[in-house]
């Protein structure tokens, strides 16, 4: 196979799995550059074979954009990586597809909609609408802990979920092309807090759950993805969250599949 330029679209190439990649790829011949959007001006002139988007920022995503516009393959595309970071269009898309994804409802300030919120039913889960780093995600159970939230959030758009019981613990799930990859994690919303994340191999999830995984990707058209999913009390899944190019880290395999789908894609180019 003929050498073949990747570049990263990322302020942080230096990230675990992207460096791990980087070293499979130069070993072989490859050449791997990057390029930092909040740096950037306009994309160079001289396009690389393939460009692996981790960068969530308008200007990541408008890097993106134009890219795409001259012809250059982008994993995962900016329309993509878009999508997860809008929950509520996250959550219509996911239910279109015939996906079990959380039932959802969106509320333009937490100050407005806990102003009126009937509580007294089954335990709520608050998000930011928006998802990036450090964004709300909280269980409310009662009045005060909603006028705790309200006050310390009070425009954050938001989207409001019911609780649905589980096990406590969250199976983190990644999938890099057809590879998927599996980690149990404490939730966050769990009594005693999040804890470590513990690798989990394929073959001990339950029945169809990489499948799903798959299946989720095809739905929001990603590459490279993250997909949360609790086991509800019936032992049912329920996606919570999906997530574009998440980091992947400490999984084996992880970096030798994501210099081969760069260099797939870049020969399907």
């Amino acid at each position: 196979m003929r050498a073949v330029r990747v570049c990263l679209v990322t302020p942080e190439p230096g990230h675990p799995l992207l460096a791990a990649a980087t070293a499979l790829l130069e070993a072989a011949g490859h050449r791997v550059e990057s390029l930092d959007p909040g740096a950037a001006g306009a994309a160079p002139e001289d396009l690389a074979d393939v460009y692996l988007l981790k960068s969530r920022t308008p200007r990541g995503l408008e890097l993106a954009r134009e890219l795409e516009r001259r012809g250059a393959p982008v994993l995962n595309s900016a329309a993509a990586t878009a999508a997860c970071q809008d929950r509520t269009g996250m959550a219509e898309l996911a239910l279109r597809a015939g996906l079990p994804f959380a039932g959802t409802r969106t509320y333009d300030s937490l100050a407005a909609w806990a102003a009126g919120a009937p509580l007294g039913g089954p335990p709520l889960v608050v998000k930011s609408r928006h998802s990036r780093r450090h964004d709300l995600v909280a269980r409310v159970d009662d009045v005060e802990g909603l006028r705790e939230l309200a006050d310390a959030w009070p425009q954050e758009p938001v989207v409001v979920q019911e609780f649905a019981p589980n096990s406590g613990w969250d199976h983190k799930l990644w999938a890099i092309g057809d590879r998927v990859f599996a980690a149990l994690r404490r939730s966050e919303l769990a009594p005693e807090g999040r804890g470590p994340t513990r690798s989990l191999p394929v073959a001990e999830l339950p029945h169809g759950w990489a499948d799903l995984v798959r299946r989720t990707g095809e739905a929001f058209s990603l590459d490279v993805y993250g997909v949360d999913l609790i086991e509800t009390g019936d032992g049912t899944p329920l996606i919570v969250d999906v997530n574009a190019f998440p980091g992947i880290r400490g999984q084996a395999g992880a970096p030798e599949a994501l210099a081969a789908l760069a260099l797939d894609r870049a020969a399907r180019r």
